[in-house]
Formats: structure tokens, sequence, C-alpha cells
């Protein structure tokens, strides 16, 4: 007999799947037939217990499962779009990771998840699943991007682009922005995963506070990271003892990106004077144009795995 079309959840443990456990705190306990049951799903899934995590705990190699199940999903001719049901702390991550590697795919893939546990009053996991749920089957229309294709965050009644998406609130389930427009950013989505690597590319973010030096730099770059994201102050500035780091670093063959702390809009590269992101350019670095800390990190180790070329990685960062 063949296979109904469905859609295939994707389920990752994080707050949408968490109980109050033993120990006083919380913990992933619900799977996935659980989850989409409490959203009332009216089209048909398929269910793939994956793993049950704290986002905050999932690391390269655990974002490429994940990747890796939504491109398994994709391969069957049956799927009608995917939905991923993940943690919060890094969802903007696997968003982007997901959508560079499966997003150029036709058909839709979503991630969602809650900001408040399932017996919390405010409980936000059902309404944001059957949205998803509603994007996935293609009852609603999603954005594509340029970069990310089909690959959006869908949460607090928002469909958000994975490209450029950040966690804006912790108390709020309207929890998720964009930093810009991003629109202009090249075509990175490809049809299928294009290497096997991520997991093997160290990329480390430090963080820039006023005045500061460059002891977190040589520190990344004696741990064997290839690329280090620097969270820099304003539009993209530091100070010249940072400078000088970034300069040791792209010396020593380490990629540099400079991102902001400030959550939206665009970098430029404008300021001198010793430590200002004109003079970061110069020793070097390449600024990541809207992507913040995050995501800058995930986009590195992609298009290091992919070994793209230094002026194609710059080229993509500043989109």
């Amino acid at each position: 007999m063949t296979p109904a079309p469905a859609v295939v959840v994707v389920a990752t443990g994080g707050t949408i799947a968490s109980r109050p456990s033993a120990e006083g705190g919380t913990a992933p306990a619900l799977g996935g037939d659980a989850i989409t049951a409490s959203a009332g799903a009216s089209a048909p899934v398929r269910v793939v217990d994956l793993m049950a995590e704290d986002s905050a705990a999932l690391d390269l190699a655990r974002m490429q499962e994940i990747a890796d199940a939504v491109a398994d999903a994709l391969a069957d001719p049956h799927t009608t779009g995917v939905v991923v049901l993940h943690g919060t702390d890094s969802l903007e991550e696997t968003a982007l990771l997901v959508g560079l590697q499966c997003g150029a795919d036709p058909r839709p893939i979503v991630l969602t998840g809650a900001q408040f546990l399932p017996d919390d009053p405010r409980s936000d996991g059902p309404a944001n699943v059957a949205a998803a749920l509603a994007v996935a089957s293609g009852e609603a229309t999603a954005p594509r991007h340029p970069a990310t294709g089909g690959a959006v965050i869908v949460f607090g009644g928002r469909v958000l682009p994975a490209w450029g998406a950040f966690k804006a609130r912790t108390d709020d389930a309207d929890a998720f922005r964009r930093s810009g427009d991003a629109l202009a950013a090249p075509a990175l989505a490809t049809a299928r995963r294009a290497h096997d690597g991520v997991a093997r590319v160290r990329v480390d973010v430090v963080a820039v506070v006023p005045g500061g030096d460059d002891l977190h730099l040589r520190a990344s770059a004696a741990a064997g990271a290839r690329a280090v994201v620097l969270e820099a102050l304003g539009s993209g500035n530091a100070s010249p003892a940072i400078v000088e780091g970034v300069r040791r670093c792209v010396d020593q063959g380490v990629r540099v990106a400079v991102t902001s702390r400030v959550p939206e809009g665009a970098l430029a590269a404008t300021y001198g004077g010793g430590g200002g992101g004109h003079d970061l350019v110069v020793a070097g670095a390449a600024m990541a144009r809207t992507l913040r800390a995050g995501q800058a990190r995930i986009l590195l180790a992609e298009l290091l795995a992919r070994g793209m070329a230094d002026d194609a990685i710059a080229a993509a960062l500043a989109a």
C-alpha cells in the first residue's frame, strides 16, 4: 500500500517536551506523539523521536543529527513537510544549519518549540505546533530565503526565515525576531548535505568588553579553533589589543568574523582609532553584517566544512 502524504515531526526535546523532575528542575519527558496530540493536529503526521535533549546541551554533532533526520524525511516523496520540535536556547542555530543543508528542497521545514512548560497556564507549545503543522502541510504559506530556502521558525504567531533569526525574549511567548531584512544573502542552501564534517570544525565565540585584551583569542587559536566569532561592541568595534589579536589569528590561519552584542541592526566597518571596525577588517576580519554570534558560528562551521574559500565566506557573512 502506498503511504499517505504526511508531515514528518522530528522531536528533539526542549521545554515543549519537558516535565518537572524529581530533582526539582525540569527535563524533556514527552515524545512527539503526545506533543502533536496536544496541538489537536488534523494533518496526517509521522513522528520521529530523535532525541530528548535540553537544546543548551546540543553540540554541532547533535545539531547535525537533526539536520540528517530532516534530510532523511525529505528523501521520502510522501513527506509534505517537516516540523522539528526543539528547545529555544539554540533553536536559531539548528534552524540555520538545517536551512543551509536542506533548505533548497521545495517543501517547508519548520522549527518550533515553547517558552512555557506543557502544564504551565501560559503554555504556548500547542499553539506553536498547530501553526507549524499548518505551514508544513501547506495549509499556511511561509517565506523562502536565498540562503536557507524553506527553513523557517514558527513561534509566537510569527513565521520567520531561519537566516538572521535570534531569540529576543526569555519570558514571553513571542520570543523570536530577525536582525535586519537579510534579503540579499547568497544562495547557500543545498539540496542535500555537501559533506559530513561540521562536527569536526571548531568555531569559538569571543565576547568583547570595553578595553578588553586578546587573551581569549589566543586561547581559541591554541585550542585548535579554525575560526572565531568576535562578539564586538556597537556596529562592530573592539580595542587596539583585540585588533592585534585578530591580526595574529589571521596570520595563523584562523578566520575571524565580527558580529555585535547589539541585538539588531547592520554592522559597518566605519570606525578607526586603533580598535574600530575598520581596523578589524584591515587586520583580516570579516564583518557579519546581520547574523549575530550564534548563527555566525554555524555559518562558519558549515562553510568551512564545505571547503569554501575565504572570499566566498566573507561574501556570505556580508549579506
